[in-house]
């Protein structure tokens, strides 16, 4: 398949880091003054930090892809130095990436002899205080909001509530400009799309349409960028290769207009998946109920 990833020409970048705040995954960080890509993974290609470069430097680039490669990555980084390679690390402990990760130090631990610092330094690092301070300048300083996460769902109630309903999600963020398809909780995921205003109109929301589901949500009437929308659901059908596709929307003709981005994203994308369609009333009740042909 063919992915678009941003292009930093280093030759052009002056390191004055504007692009680093627009960057919404924190992918792009400032190491020995330079701006770079520190994660492919968690670069969505939108190019949402393009038109933030003063000098031109950031591009987005077309190539064949089978996928998110980390150990392709991984060489790429090594070539760029060690802090290139600290910051790409920390990225994906920080995520949750726990299999790239470990892909990435099995990688560097087989192939010693020919890079120019050692298992131990990097365990230390990721793990120990030594070698911290060479790095911490290269912090993501992306939305905090869009740091991903992957936690088991919960089972307690707030302190002082008898009958509190536990949570059903398993993952951060949710609302769709922010998430990332590569993450690795969306492979072969059910996936649910819900719209905003469901959740607070369906009392048992969590339960009935969450549960055992990695969620998005969105307003197609509120929000902008929807071509982006599209391109998101692309991906997560292609490379995520979701299972099933639940979509809950309310009642009001506004709301149809997310199953349109879905069924867009379904014309392109290169596999078929069962899409089911939930409709709510205003009054939080469930109106319709059905899985809908998909082409």
């Amino acid at each position: 398949m063919i992915r678009e990833i941003v292009h930093i020409n280093e030759e052009l970048c002056d390191g004055c880091g504007i692009c680093i705040p627009n960057c919404h995954e924190g992918a792009i960080q400032l190491i020995d003054g330079k701006a770079r890509l520190v994660s492919d993974l968690m670069c969505d290609g939108l190019g949402a930090c393009i038109g933030h470069c003063p000098q031109g430097a950031i591009t987005i680039e077309k190539r064949e892809s089978a996928g998110y490669d980390e150990l392709a990555v991984i060489v790429q980084m090594v070539k760029k130095g060690k802090s290139t390679v600290f910051a790409h690390l920390k990225h994906l402990k920080d995520h949750g990436e726990k299999g790239y990760l470990k892909q990435a130090l099995e990688y560097i631990k087989s192939h010693q002899e020919i890079i120019p610092f050692t298992i131990q330094e990097v365990h230390t690092f990721l793990h120990g205080d030594k070698d911290k301070k060479e790095v911490s300048q290269h912090v993501p300083v992306g939305c905090p909001g869009a740091k991903t996460e992957t936690f088991s769902a919960a089972g307690f109630t707030l302190a002082g509530a008898k009958h509190e309903a536990p949570s059903t999600l398993t993952h951060w963020p949710v609302q769709l400009h922010l998430i990332n398809p590569a993450a690795s909780y969306f492979h072969h995921a059910d996936l649910l799309i819900a719209a905003d205003c469901t959740a607070f109109s369906h009392g048992d929301f969590h339960q009935k349409f969450m549960k055992d589901k990695k969620v998005v949500i969105a307003c197609p009437k509120l929000d902008q960028g929807k071509e982006i929308y599209i391109q998101k659901f692309i991906r997560l059908v292609n490379e995520a290769k979701v299972n099933t596709i639940t979509l809950v929307l309310m009642e009001v003709p506004c709301c149809s207009g997310l199953l349109s981005m879905v069924q867009t994203a379904l014309s392109y994308a290169e596999r078929t998946v069962p899409v089911k369609v939930v409709v709510i009333s205003t009054r939080g009740e469930v109106i319709s109920d059905n899985w809908i042909p998909t082409a």
